[in-house]
Formats: C-alpha cells, sequence, structure tokens
C-alpha cells in the first residue's frame, strides 16, 4: 500500500517573526560605522538598558538583561554583551521602526509591520542585519504564513518559486522588492562600509564563500488554543513550504517515514503537545497553541536567549565556511605570509570565540546542540583543524626549505673562503685602476671575483628582503587590524 501525506490546517492567529542577513563590511571602518548607526537613530545595546524601549520587540514583550547575562557562561557572556563599545566581541545597535507595509504575492495579501531592525557588528568584519517583523492583527493560515516567510527571506529571486512577491507602502503606495526595502529603505547608509568580491556579482559578494542569497528565517506562531499541531505541519515550518505558484498548499515530501526521520533531527518537543521548536538550516520556528498571555516568558526567551544562541551559532557556521574559502584562496608559491595571517586568523577565532558549551541551562544545551547539527558545526570545524595541521605543516616545510637553501649558499662561501686560505683580495683591487687588468684575470682570480661580488650581493639582498618582509607584516597587520 502507497503511503502518502496529507496537508493539514492550522490556523495562525499571531505572528512574531525575525530575519537574519549576514554580510561582510570594511572593519577599519568600524569607528566610522558606528559613528555613522549613532547618526541615523541607532542605540548601543548593553545588558543594564535592554528593556528602555518597550517597541523593539513588540507591544508587552521585554528582554530582560539578568536572563540573558545568566543563560550564558560567563565566559562566553563578557564576549556577547562587552561591557564598553571599545571592547572586543558582538556590538549590536538597535532601532524602532513600527512601519507598516503590505506584502502581496498572487492572491494573498497580508498587512505587516517591521518592528525594529538590529545591526550587529561581530567579530572579524562579519555583521548581521536583523529584520523583526509581524503580521498586523490579522488570522493567517499556516500555508500563507510560511510562503510569507518564504518569500521576504529571499533577498535575490533566482527561482520561479521565489518570484512574483510584491512589498507596498500604504503611505506612498511605492513597490519595493526585499532587496530593495533592505538597502534602500531599511540601510542605505551600509553600502558604503560593505566589501565586494570582484569575482561575483550581487549582494552576497559581500561573503563570496557563504551558500546562497537569503536570509535566515525566525519565527514565534501562536496558533487557536487547543489546535492539534501535526507532523505534516512542523515539516513544513522547516523547510517553509508554503504554496505552489497556484496557490495550492505545499509539502516537499510525500513520506510519512521520511518526514519523521527528519524530525527526529529537527524537532525540539521538550514542551509538547503546547509548544514545539523546529530548527533546520533554513528556520527557526516555535509554534504553540497556547494563549499569549500563558507564553510571555517564552515569546521574551524567544526575542532574547535564543535569539543570541542562534546568533553565535550562525556566526560559527559562516566563520568556518571563511576559513575554507580562504584555504582554498592559498596561492603556495607566493603566499607565505598569508598563510601565517591565516594561522593566526584560525587560532584567535578558536580560542577566543569557538566553544562547544555556550548555555548554564539544560534547555539553552539542548537547542545549542541543535544548532551544532543543522548548520554541521562540528563536521566544519574537524575541517578547520584538519586545515590549521596542514598550514604549520608547510609552514615548517618552507622554513626548512629556506634553512637549507641559505646552509648551501654559506656552505659554498665557506669553502671557497677556506680554499683561499680566507682571502679573496686581489692586488689589482687596491688600486682604482686595477679593475682594468680584469681582462687577464686567471681562473682563480675569476673565482675570487666573481665569489666576492655574490656574496657582496646575497649579503644586500638579504638585508633588504629581511626589512622589506618586516615592513610589509607592518603595513598587512595595521591592514587587518580589526575589532576581535
Amino acid at each position: 500500500m502507497n503511503k502518502s501525506v496529507s496537508v493539514t490546517q492550522l490556523d495562525i492567529l499571531r505572528s512574531h517573526m525575525s530575519f537574519t542577513l549576514p554580510l561582510g563590511y570594511d572593519n577599519r571602518r568600524t569607528d566610522e560605522l558606528m559613528q555613522t548607526l549613532k547618526k541615523n537613530g541607532y542605540t548601543y545595546f548593553q545588558l543594564g538598558e535592554s528593556s528602555r524601549d518597550k517597541r523593539v520587540y513588540g507591544e508587552g514583550i521585554t528582554v530582560e538583561g539578568k536572563e540573558l547575562e545568566q543563560y550564558f557562561l560567563p565566559h562566553l557572556g563578557h564576549k556577547l554583551f562587552p561591557a564598553a563599545i571599545t571592547e572586543n566581541g558582538f556590538h549590536r545597535f538597535t532601532t524602532t521602526i513600527v512601519e507598516r507595509f503590505e506584502y502581496n504575492v498572487g492572491n494573498t495579501s497580508l498587512p505587516f509591520i517591521i518592528q525594529s531592525v538590529d545591526i550587529v557588528l561581530a567579530p572579524f568584519g562579519i555583521a548581521f542585519l536583523t529584520i523583526r517583523v509581524q503580521l498586523d492583527n490579522v488570522e493567517a493560515e499556516l500555508s500563507d504564513v510560511l510562503g510569507f516567510l518564504h518569500h521576504f527571506r529571499t533577498v535575490e529571486p533566482k527561482l520561479t518559486e521565489e518570484k512574483g512577491m510584491v512589498i507596498s507602502s500604504p503611505n506612498n503606495g511605492n513597490h519595493l522588492t526585499v532587496h530593495n526595502l533592505l538597502f534602500e529603505r531599511l540601510f542605505p547608509f551600509l553600502k558604503k562600509f560593505m566589501l565586494q568580491n570582484e569575482k561575483l556579482n550581487g549582494y552576497f559578494g559581500s561573503l563570496p564563500y557563504y551558500e546562497d542569497e537569503r536570509m535566515y528565517a525566525s519565527a514565534f506562531l501562536f496558533s487557536r488554543e487547543g489546535s492539534l499541531i501535526t507532523e505534516d505541519q512542523l515539516y513544513r515550518m522547516g523547510a517553509l513550504d508554503g504554496r505552489l505558484p497556484n496557490g495550492e498548499k505545499f509539502i516537499s515530501a510525500n513520506n510519512p517515514d521520511y518526514i519523521r526521520r527528519s524530525l527526529d533531527q529537527s524537532l525540539h518537543d521538550r514542551w509538547a503537545p503546547n509548544m514545539y521548536t523546529v530548527i533546520t538550516e533554513h528556520a527557526f520556528i516555535t509554534v504553540t497553541n497556547s494563549p499569549p498571555e500563558d507564553m510571555s516568558r517564552q515569546l521574551s526567551q524567544f526575542m532574547g536567549t535564543h535569539y543570541y544562541n542562534f546568533l553565535l551559532h550562525y556566526f560559527y557556521k559562516i566563520m568556518l565556511l571563511r576559513v575554507s574559502f580562504e584555504y582554498s584562496e592559498i596561492v603556495w608559491k607566493k603566499d607565505d605570509e598569508y598563510v601565517k595571517s591565516l594561522i593566526k586568523f584560525i587560532t584567535l577565532f578558536s580560542s577566543w570565540y569557538y566553544f562547544q558549551e555556550i548555555s548554564t541551562r539544560s534547555e539553552g544545551k539542548e537547542i545549542s546542540r541543535m544548532f551544532q547539527r543543522v548548520f554541521n558545526i562540528d563536521d566544519l570545524f574537524n575541517d578547520v583543524s584538519k586545515t590549521l595541521q596542514e598550514l604549520y605543516k608547510s609552514q615548517e616545510n618552507n622554513a626548512s626549505d629556506r634553512m637549507n637553501m641559505l646552509l648551501f649558499f654559506l656552505t659554498i662561501f665557506t669553502v671557497i673562503s677556506g680554499i683561499y686560505g680566507m682571502n679573496l683580495v686581489i692586488q689589482d683591487w687596491e688600486s682604482p685602476s686595477g679593475w682594468k687588468a680584469i681582462s687577464s684575470y686567471t681562473v682563480f682570480e675569476w673565482i675570487s671575483l666573481v665569489t666576492a661580488l655574490s656574496g657582496i650581493g646575497l649579503s644586500v639582498y638579504l638585508v633588504f628582503t629581511t626589512f622589506g618582509k618586516v615592513l610589509k607584516n607592518k603595513l598587512r597587520e595595521k591592514k587587518s587590524n580589526s575589532r576581535l
């Protein structure tokens, strides 16, 4: 008998969403970027002031600094929540928007509010843009909510199923794409700080090692109280399966056993049957059938502790992909100093920021392990560890080759000098006009001349190359100097 999956309906009464976009920025201009953020109305986030603006997360939603502080292990908390803007770590800037828009695709229209945005300046020139969105007090079927998540996260639509969405502004009637909304409406001042890879076109030239051109989607969904939450619904949340272009509900699997195996890897059901969390490489979604007044703490955790848990592991994934990319770009015959800088880069990242255990809470540890699994962080880190070993081996081989070559030349000069009794002086050299007799030199005098000149030339070469390397390293270090 053939088994198939039926797509069931789930009404969503309230939706809190966020979309996170990573990009690379010029970290030599970090201070200038911070000043630009302040001029554009962004405030620097600190634990003691986490609940100052009640509109950041939405009406009635607060995130307490004490809970954020106690959720993470102390050595990591100092990196995620630095006490001052001058310290190393993650620097978050937030501004409130509260602006209404309308989402249109096919026959579906949903009004939504952009509540607030974050710009998190992470270490090593990585920045995260987070846009908090909620549907504007409308009830929607799960397929439409997932369709919204699927389309809104696509910065550069290329596939047929990604195209067709239009965002309109009720204030002026303008129609926007997601790209225009981000880089012309919300963050126009960021363009001059973004990096652009010369080999690639489009937005993601700033991160040429990243997978695709989509934001990571997060959502906290309130269904009708007491609603049955089924496996097909949870699978569709993780895969962001909304509707087909013809409007039919869509699910990207037809095998119940496959769906069950997939959920075994992506579902956190500690609070079932009232609350479920699905974590995949595309989305982090919590759904509940309890009333909002009973879920205020869980919603606060989603906006606060779970947000930082996700952000940290997303940073891990991007950094590990970056190391693999930069390793592949090495030109081994020319990039000796680049290899050294990459070794330093990997060492700093792994010692300062990469930790297997990040949370003091049991649920935090469970969520953390799920992010590690879906982002494939352990395998990526093992690859980076192998890369580091290869780099060290390469450095040792290069150093050995240089030493052997230097010993070779020194040995030649030592042997020849020994043959000549450490005296390579020819009497003709003592006279200013003695060089005119060069045409009458004997074989041994020619050997003496060539040895003396090459020895002087080698000494000059070694002096200039040594000072050149020192100067080049200083310039490279100054150029790559950043707030780690």
